[in-house]
């Protein structure tokens, strides 16, 4: 049977305008969104022979939804004016195109649509739909597919189930549930996708949840009710109309042929050069005695295209190739910024090239020290940077990267200071969607539906991997400016999702985009360490291994290998018959951790065990290495920060880890101390105090609890005069211990079985005071349960400040992965807005050193505390501010208090 192919032309020309670059020709004039709506028609022809089509856009004026509901779309903006002038032109290529094209006043690109669907399915022909719209995905049945070009997207009723969870025929009812925020029209109050589809699964149909409204619950259950007089409203302006007069139907839609001169004349205004160069190739006379045939798609000369990879990439080799880049980047609006180099530690790595892209200009990559058998001569990198350095370094001309923490270290570390930093794609896609992967690759992939050239493919991998410096010239111009092309792609498609939302806005542009600056000094700053005395300590701990390997063997009355896990299995389960906890993939008891902790309840082996390796671990990662990662040019060992991993927000420090050192033992605590201040300096400590218990009582509201901050008071002390009936002065250490570990506890979701397991008492006394709890901490247990339905609603909560904690595993099918979820949902904004609040105080410190001019640097940030290292005249000052400065950087329900300490090291400090 024929195909009918219908696109909706509105939704892909304000997709377009989105999410492409500035292209503009030489006239000033707009033309990315022509470029790109163009673009996903060509490429529909080349995937839909479709004998019929039509690209479908909105008429100017009302339509009949705006006289049911005056409200309708109320909201929207003007349309921008740039997009406005690319209507003309995009309608006039569209036709020159062959293509039909319908505008119906009165109603909606939607409603034409869903009419001709529904008229060519019901004669027996294919419907393919092609549309980023949601709406439509109503009109799909065994003849009718949803496709979305940009996203590679294919719908049949099972996909339209797989992805909302109803079929298409319930779509219209998940629609009016959920509202419309495109459209202005609103849905039932705090009801998500996840209780729509609950709903409808369990009612069957909207007539049915509105019947039987009075049996929903809670208070989404209230706001169902509230919403029941507009629901047959909102039901009727999402429905697609299906029986529209068109005067015309499906066969009326046959191609054109391509009026050959319009497009001519439209390509060359517009200065699409590779597409005006094909359609003159194939209107050329064909050479005596050949036959004449469609030319080949040319390349695509724009990196503006979301659809397909651009290629033909600029390699500058020469001076005045340079001097032209260097034009293109001061007079572009914004440009991308990528470097390749030698190593993927930040303070040791060397250039090897740089690469840029620009709107409406193309990419380059400028290679300056490949250096394999036969590579041709390049520009020195002394060249290169004296000129580039004026764009480098100036705040006036902005740049997007990805990962641009890294990129700044190595200009650094050619004395060239990177300014001007406007996005940076990674912490754009961790503020938007925290859960998922950030690397260039993935985000090409998820964003743009792009297949990136991965390192590995021109470098090899393994021990057959070469060096980038290595690689050949074209492959490395290749690999490099497309990296830098998708960068500025996604910095285009990133700041429409942001604008969108002003809350992550304001939290990727105040906190996440300034704390990389700040991450960036500290790490360039480093700290000193007295590898004398972790040598003397990695000696120490050298013998208490052998002590405890000795241990172990008479123990289990037997030599074994302690580090062996199939040894300590057969002994452990074999020999000594200890219970199996758990099992590995392979089917064999596990010894990990969590299994020893276990065992160690009940058997002194595991525990034993439990020393060895946590001692080796000191020993081996710590006193060990770190003497041989100080950096031979600034005699300090430099860790790095990474933002982009902790759904929390919290930061990641690794090579080497500075957030894992045990402070709790002595052992611990002896490497703390050989992190050290030089000469005339003291490490000044500051930690904000309690500070996850203080978050609670600001996102619970909780009376008592936020009275008792606002006293000042102990609160473990308030907790257990609650708990226990007694007044703060009546209590004794112990009962003390027990509130501690019960405020703690709840807040990361403690049952009672695991809490009567750390205090080592009965369940039902562990329940007890936990009921206790909640009966004098009301505000706390009211919190738990709306953070509880809020996740199972949304699959997200919030901190404080508006970031995002995605928890998908709240709607996985085990109960053990949801209701882990579900702890940690009622931890992670309590975590999440300690790590905001760090960053502030991150932000806010290092802003007041600037403008003092002093001395003092920050030097690290682990969880809740920053470490200073501040010369000795300094000290009284830093020690008066630093406390106001962290207590100042937000306004909670309760007090924010720091407390600061000082020492010659880090454990006198702390």
């Amino acid at each position: 049977m024929p195909t009918l192919l219908l696109v909706d032309g509105s939704s892909y020309l304000f997709r377009a305008f989105h999410a492409m670059p500035d292209l503009r020709n030489a006239a000033g004039e707009p033309t990315g969104a022509v470029y790109g709506v163009l673009n996903m028609l060509r490429r529909l022809d080349a995937d839909y022979k479709a004998e019929y089509r039509a690209c479908i856009f909105d008429a100017k004026g009302k339509t009949f939804r705006d006289d049911w509901f005056p409200d309708y779309k109320s909201h929207r903006p003007p349309m921008p004016e740039d997009l406005a002038v690319q209507i003309a032109p995009l309608h006039a290529a569209v036709q020159a195109r062959g293509w039909p094209l319908l505008m119906v006043e009165g109603v909606e690109a939607d409603d034409v649509i869903g009419t001709l669907a529904r008229q060519a399915s019901a004669a027996g022909m294919d419907v393919v739909i092609s549309t980023g719209d949601k709406d439509l995905t109503q009109l799909v049945d065994e003849r009718v597919r949803w496709v979305n070009t940009m996203s590679n997207e294919v719908l049949d009723p099972a996909g339209v189930e797989a992805k909302f969870g109803v079929p298409p025929e319930r779509i219209i009812d998940y629609l009016a549930l959920v509202g419309d925020t495109v459209d202005n029209i609103p849905g039932v109050d705090k009801c998500g996708p996840k209780t729509a589809v609950k709903w409808l699964n369990q009612f069957g149909s909207l007539d049915e949840i509105v019947a039987h409204a009075d049996e929903v619950g809670g208070k989404v259950g209230e706001n169902l009710r509230k919403h029941l007089d507009f629901l047959p409203l909102g039901r009727k302006l999402v429905t697609v109309a299906t029986d529209l007069d068109l005067g015309l139907g499906p066969t009326d839609l046959a191609p054109r042929e391509e009026d050959r001169e319009k497009l001519i004349e439209l390509f060359s205004h517009l200065e699409f050069k590779s597409w005006l160069r094909e359609v003159q190739q194939a209107g050329a006379a064909p050479a005596k005695g050949a036959t004449a045939t469609p030319a080949a798609p040319a390349a695509v000369e724009h990196p503006d295209d979301p659809t397909m990879h651009r290629q033909g990439y600029d390699t500058v080799l020469d001076a005045e190739s340079l001097a032209a880049w260097v034009v293109k980047l001061r007079t572009a609006p914004i440009a991308a910024f990528d470097t390749e180099t030698t190593s993927l530690d930040p303070m040791a790595a060397t250039l090897v090239g740089l690469s840029f892209a620009v709107p409406g200009g193309g990419a380059a990559y400028v290679p300056v020290a490949h250096n394999y058998a036969g590579a041709p001569d390049q520009l020195s990198i002394d060249a290169v940077l004296l000129a580039l350095r004026p764009w480098l370094e100036s705040d006036k001309y902005k740049k997007v990267g990805q990962n641009l923490k890294y990129d700044k270290h190595v200009l650094a570390n050619y004395d060239v200071r990177l300014r001007g930093v406007a996005d940076d794609t990674m912490l754009a896609s961790y503020v938007l969607e925290s859960d998922k992967s950030h690397d260039m690759d993935s985000l090409a992939k998820r964003h743009l539906g792009l297949e990136t050239i991965p390192y590995t493919a021109i470098c090899g991998k393994g021990a057959k991997q070469i060096g980038f410096d290595q690689v050949a010239l074209e492959q490395a111009a290749e690999y490099a400016a497309e990296d830098a092309d998708i960068t500025l792609r996604l910095q285009q498609h990133f700041a429409g999702q942001l604008a969108a939302e002003p809350k992550l806005e304001a939290l990727y542009r105040d906190i996440e985009l300034p704390s990389m600056e700040v991450l960036f000094e500290m790490e360039r700053n480093g700290v000193l360490i007295d590898d004398f005395l972790l040598a003397q300590h990695s000696e120490e701990l050298g013998r208490r291994l052998v002590e405890l390997e000795a241990e172990a063997h008479k123990l289990a009355e037997q030599p074994f290998n302690l580090n062996s896990p199939k040894q300590l299995g057969e002994l452990l389960f074999g020999k000594l018959g200890l219970p199996v906890v758990k099992k590995t993939a392979t089917g064999q008891p596990s010894t990990d951790e969590e299994v020893l902790q276990k065992l160690a309840e009940d058997y002194p082996l595991p525990k034993l065990l439990l020393d060895y390796r946590g001692l080796a671990k000191l020993k081996n990662t710590y006193a060990d290495k770190l003497p041989l990662m100080v950096n031979r040019h600034t005699g300090r060992v430099h860790t790095s920060f990474s933002q982009a991993v902790a759904v929390t927000g919290r930061l990641a420090s690794s090579d080497p880890n500075l957030q894992n050192i045990p402070i709790r033992s002595e052992e611990g605590r002896r490497i703390r101390a050989a992190f050290i201040a030089p000469k005339g300096h003291r490490l000044v400590s500051a930690d904000y105090s309690q500070i996850e218990l203080r978050i609670m009582a600001h996102l619970s509201g909780d009376k008592r609890l936020l009275q008792a901050f606002a006293d000042g008071e102990d609160v473990h002390r308030a907790t257990a005069a609650e708990i226990f009936g007694l007044t703060p002065l009546e209590v004794d250490k112990e009962q003390r211990r027990y509130a501690k570990v019960i405020n703690f506890g709840l807040i990361y979701g403690m049952s009672a079985h695991g809490l009567a397991k750390n205090l080592g008492i009965d369940r039902s006394a562990a329940a007890s005071y936990i009921d206790r709890y909640f009966a004098r901490y009301p505000g706390v247990a009211d919190y738990m349960a709306r953070t509880r339905a809020e996740v199972a609603d949304k699959g997200y909560v919030e901190t404080a400040f508006g970031r995002r904690l995605h928890l998908p595993d709240i709607y996985a099918s085990q109960a053990g992965r949801r209701q882990g979820a579900e702890r940690a949902a009622i931890n992670a904004p309590m975590q999440g807005t300690a790590a905001d609040l760090i960053k502030k105080a991150m932000i806010a410190v290092s802003a007041w050193l600037k403008k003092e001019q002093l001395k003092s640097k920050l030097i690290l940030q682990v969880h809740d505390e920053l470490v200073l290292e501040v010369p000795d005249a300094e000290l009284a000052l830093v020690r008066e501010q630093l406390p106001k400065l962290m207590a100042g950087v937000a306004k909670l329900s309760v007090p924010l208090v720091a407390e600061v300490g000082d020492g010659a090291n880090w454990d006198e400090a702390h």
